[in-house]
């Protein structure tokens, strides 16, 4: 068999296996593989998968998409949906083909989550040299363009014989199902060596478990963070992705109820508790509530939990103004457990250290007055939140009420999706979050052009995940419903999936919003004496050479989609407009599975913000200028920076 047909049939075989709580769940690995074909790919992988199409359709399914970086974003959405059990592989030509997957690689990389890539790259043997779309340097002739994804994948190697296969392929997905090291998983596959013959293994071939490591916490760490835990008066907990990853959201339940400790969380640890649990604070730090960031500037010892302690987390190290506050790190991945110099980090599987940290803590319980503070800061931010989504019957609505409408419409198990622009900080902080699964915001790179396409790909598990539930019980399970939440910026960036739902016939919800411009760098220009500059969509003033003060461009996004084949519903500017959006939102939900994609797009206004976080995230300010705004936007920042920490815990 072909190099290429050995990689196809080898992926169908290997399969994850997870113990959570006594009990195993074995999912296959890679369920499908995306691919655009050119030349490099499209007589290796290519050939392969219509093979084996024609041979056996379950073995390898074929993806097809719009763009390599997109289908990238699919496969991580899948991925996160499955809690890293589940990833795709993607292949493509080489060159452009290949070079499309860089953001998508380091979209995964920095979310610790698997996507396996296999991008084509020139002749091994250099018999045909240089080939169309070759990278040349003279410095280096053996450095191609996949060499760029060295510094983005977790993994990388290059099959430059086929007997390499095989140790490429074993190391590669022993990196992809390890939770502290998984990301982009790079092997660069030459054209010439796809296509090349060799004699096979027949243990290559055969089926194979993966099993995710999840490591336990050494007793003396777990009674060392005990001891700290209850000489503290007031900690906090936060909760990050990895909670979820490890399904260890009732076990950091149980840890609140037993203590009274609070627990805010972090973007990707968005639904590790209901939104109105007792002891939840919500989102913390630069884009979270004021209830959090409250009880976070008082507390004298943080308890870290799946988190990689990202700026925005930490309000860029502002966030926590305890002069003796310290840390307890849990994480799977050593990186993330040293974080901030701490002397407690504590390398584990955050659902087995929560279970052995909850046995050593019997009997403890925070004082009355924390659970006070945590009692009215929860109210006053409840407050804060229903008056934002109060309708103000203007005839463009703000983005808070436009959240407010699609969270009313949709139902616990529902997800929303979101990655970039303003969205995502209003989101984190106001999404009543009432299910694990329900909020899947791509932030760790926050990638413009990601939501479609990740949307798209947690689509897809969602329906795997409702299939296997069906042939579990019999009856046909319910399907959650996926809503997409993209602004009109990060729309126009990578909008063309939808032509990949509507081939597969994919029901996808997106909430388009048009605000005619860049919103989020829009607000951030003015608060740093920039003055929105850029950020507007709007004719070019010659005279001034500026895209400020120019007409809004006659731009109908909604006639766009509808051109992709795309069910569209508009809603007209008005004093409706918010019951309108919520109706329109539940129609969209009641239409079948198999309808296609439905978009629904509504206008806002960009300059009506959302409730303040009491809370900062460093953006530094040109010291001297010339522009009065920069000037007084520099003195709030040298203030807001007189206040940052070094945070060594």
């Amino acid at each position: 068999m072909t190099v290429a047909q050995a990689v196809v049939e080898y992926l169908s075989k290997q399969y994850t296996v997870d113990n959570v709580g006594g009990v195993d769940y074995r999912e296959r690995l890679i369920p499908g593989t995306f691919g655009i074909f050119g030349h490099g790919n499209v007589a290796g992988v290519g050939q392969a998968l219509k093979q084996y199409q024609q041979q056996d359709p379950s073995l390898m399914p074929y993806y097809q998409g719009r763009n390599e970086q997109a289908q990238v974003h699919q496969a991580v959405g899948y991925a996160r949906h499955t809690r890293r059990r589940q990833t795709f592989a993607i292949s493509t030509s080489i060159g452009p083909g290949s070079s499309n997957l860089l953001t998508g690689a380091a979209l995964a990389t920095t979310n610790r989550l698997p996507v396996l890539l296999l991008p084509s790259d020139t002749f091994a043997t250099r018999v045909a040299d240089p080939v169309l779309q070759q990278l040349e340097q003279p410095y280096a002739y053996d450095l191609t363009v996949n060499d760029a994804f060295r510094p983005l994948s977790k993994f990388f190697d290059r099959v430059s014989r086929p007997e390499q296969l095989f140790s490429a392929f074993h190391h590669g997905l022993r990196v992809l199902t390890d939770p502290a090291e998984t990301g982009a998983v790079t092997i660069s596959l030459p054209q010439d060596v796809q296509a090349e013959a060799l004699d096979v293994p027949e243990e290559f071939l055969a089926e194979r478990e993966w099993r995710i490591r999840r490591p336990e916490a050494e007793d003396d760490d777990i009674a060392r963070a005990a001891a700290a835990i209850r000489a503290a008066k007031r900690p906090l907990v936060i909760a990050g992705g990895g909670v979820l990853y490890a399904y260890a959201n009732d076990e950091l339940a149980k840890f609140a109820e037993l203590t009274g400790i609070p627990v805010g969380n972090t973007q990707a640890g968005v639904g590790v508790l209901p939104w109105d649990h007792k002891h939840s604070l919500g989102a913390i730090g630069s884009t979270g509530t004021t209830a959090a960031n409250a009880i976070a500037a008082e507390a004298d010892l943080i308890i870290g939990i799946g988190t990689r302690y990202e700026d925005f987390t930490t309000a860029s190290r502002t966030a926590f103004q305890n002069p003796d506050v310290t840390f307890i790190n849990i994480n799977v991945a050593p990186l993330d457990a040293y974080k901030h110099g701490t002397s407690l980090p504590i390398v584990a599987d955050a659902r087995k250290a929560l279970v052995k940290l909850n046995a050593a803590l019997g009997g403890y319980r925070t004082g009355a007055d924390l659970a006070e503070k945590v009692a009215a800061e929860k109210k006053r931010w409840d407050a804060t939140v229903d008056q934002a989504f109060d309708t103000r019957y203007t005839p463009l609505p703000a983005q808070n009420e436009i959240i407010g409408a699609t969270n009313r419409a949709m139902e616990a198990a529902d997800v929303v999706i979101c990655a970039a622009g303003s969205l995502p900080g209003d989101l984190h902080k106001m999404w009543r979050v009432r299910d694990p699964f329900g909020y899947h915001v791509e932030y760790a790179y926050s990638c413009m052009g990601y939501e479609i396409p990740g949307g798209l790909g947690v689509k897809r598990a969602v329906l795997a995940e409702a299939a296997r539930a069906t042939a579990a019980g019999g009856d046909r399970a319910d399907v959650r419903d996926v809503v997409v939440m993209v602004g009109d910026g990060s729309y126009l960036m990578m909008h063309t999936e939808l032509v990949t739902a509507v081939a597969e016939r994919i029901k996808l919800i997106v909430v388009l919003i048009q605000n005619h411009g860049y919103a989020s760098i829009g607000s951030l220009s003015e608060s740093l004496g920039s003055q929105r500059f850029g950020t507007r969509y709007r004719a070019l003033d010659e005279e001034q050479h500026s895209f400020d003060t120019g007409e809004t461009l006659p731009v109908d996004l909604a006639l766009n989609a509808e051109s992709l084949g795309v069910k569209v519903i508009r809603i007209e500017p008005g004093e409706k407009v918010i019951a309108e959006l919520e109706q329109a939102i539940r129609d969209a939900k009641a239409a079948p599975e198999g309808s296609g994609p439905i978009l629904i797009h509504v206008e806002s206004d960009p300059l009506l913000d959302a409730p303040s976080s009491e809370s900062w995230w460093d953006v530094p300010v040109a010291q001297v200028s010339e522009l009065d705004s920069t000037t007084q936007a520099y003195g709030a920042y040298a203030d807001h920076k007189s206040r940052q920490r070094k945070l060594l815990g």
